[in-house]
């Protein structure tokens, strides 16, 4: 089981080289809001017993460069440990959880009115070339490319970032200026005699993991409720949270890159985490709907045994000693990760840097598996 394969080389945007290509903006709350409920003292201590065997791995290198760990029970802070030099304050870059806070706003969006719901049709929301724009519309399968589609990464383009022979591998976007003209102009996705087509996968859908088609719907989001995506997640998503900075890469047009690479502290990885898992609310704030939540925990595509995908969403049934323990997951390359956990009301993030390391991703099951969650279970 994988969480996101890292790329065969880092993400070139991902050191923020200019200020054209990453932007970090303080999201402002009408009212301070506190940043996170502490457990008391007793279950700190037990929790931080429970997981000393753990720290000293880590510290170790067993787990290679593990830089923050933290675990929420119970809609409180239990546990918070950083293994670098950077601490409380840093901004992490987890990669492709990004993709879940895009997941987020785009409820945000329909919500409010400016997207017509999952089965809307994503062109209208584009702003292509006019060449490009024509000859799309002449394609009747680009033209009904929908945002459950992208949501889903279950679209009829042929896009596949786990395939380094894939005219649609993000590897091959990097390459390119415009990255939302390489998806629209990506051909038609075809079905071999030994693969599954999408009326014999589960849930009707063949899945197939596409940075580009996320890329596009964050640009079709913004477009849709008419700010930048910085902007709106600022106000609709972040500020409510008490999210204070928030750091972003771009794509070389201008727009936020809403594939990968937004960075957060962890403490704001981790409330994102709490929000989703008491159903959309926030320290007694509704933020994002309910149902929202729902329709996006629900499984929508099958990634592979044991692995189920959601709108943007990992729907992970993870191997717990003898037990299966279902979590929702946020991930990123490197390994990073937050997971949540509703059978132990808990939520844990780990981030990491080892985006080039083999095997990141299991390095991460390893440790949440064989000592994060047995930890909790035995509380």
């Amino acid at each position: 089981m994988t969480y996101a394969k890292p790329s065969s080389r880092s993400f070139s945007l991902s050191l923020c080289l200019s200020v054209a290509l990453c932007a970090t903006v303080p999201a402002r709350a009408a009212t301070p809001i506190n940043d996170w409920p502490q457990a008391t003292a007793e279950q700190q201590s037990r929790a931080r017993e429970a997981i000393a065997p753990a720290e000293k791995l880590i510290r170790d290198g067993k787990f290679e460069a593990i830089t923050s760990i933290l675990i929420a029970r119970h809609g409180a802070l239990v546990y918070e440990a950083y293994f670098d030099a950077e601490g409380q304050d840093a901004l992490r870059n987890t990669r492709s959880a990004t993709k879940t806070v895009v997941s987020l706003l785009a409820g945000q969006a329909i919500a409010d009115g400016k997207l017509a719901g999952v089965q809307a049709t994503v062109l209208p929301h584009m702003r292509l070339a006019p060449a490009l724009n024509q000859s799309v519309r002449q394609d009747a399968v680009k033209r009904a490319i929908t945002v459950q589609d992208l949501l889903t990464m279950s679209g009829p383009l042929e896009c596949d970032d786990w395939n380094q022979w894939s005219r649609g591998n993000e590897e091959r976007m990097y390459l390119l200026e415009d990255w939302v003209e390489f998806f629209w102009t990506l051909p038609r996705r075809g079905f071999a005699a030994w693969t599954s087509k999408p009326a014999d996968s589960s849930y009707g859908r063949a899945f197939s993991y596409c940075t580009a088609g996320v890329t596009t719907l964050g640009v079709a989001v913004a477009n849709a409720v008419g700010e930048t995506l910085l902007l709106y997640a600022q106000r609709r998503l972040f500020a409510p949270l008490g999210i204070q900075t928030a750091q972003w890469q771009h794509l070389p047009t201008g727009p936020a890159q809403a594939g990968g690479g937004l960075a957060l502290r962890s403490r704001d990885l981790l409330k994102l985490g709490q929000m989703v898992l008491d159903q959309g609310r926030w320290q007694g704030q509704q933020v994002v709907p309910a149902a929202w939540v729902k329709e996006s925990l629900t499984p929508r595509a099958r990634m592979e045994d044991g692995t189920d995908y959601g709108y943007l969403w990992w729907l992970h049934h993870l191997q717990v000693g003898g037990s299966s323990i279902q979590t929702a997951a946020m991930n990123g390359s490197g390994g990073n990760t937050v997971q949540i956990v509703p059978t132990l009301n808990a939520v844990v993030v780990i981030t990491t840097t080892n985006y080039q390391v083999r095997n990141a991703p299991r390095l991460t099951l390893r440790l949440l598996t064989e000592h994060l969650l047995p930890a909790l279970a035995a509380d």
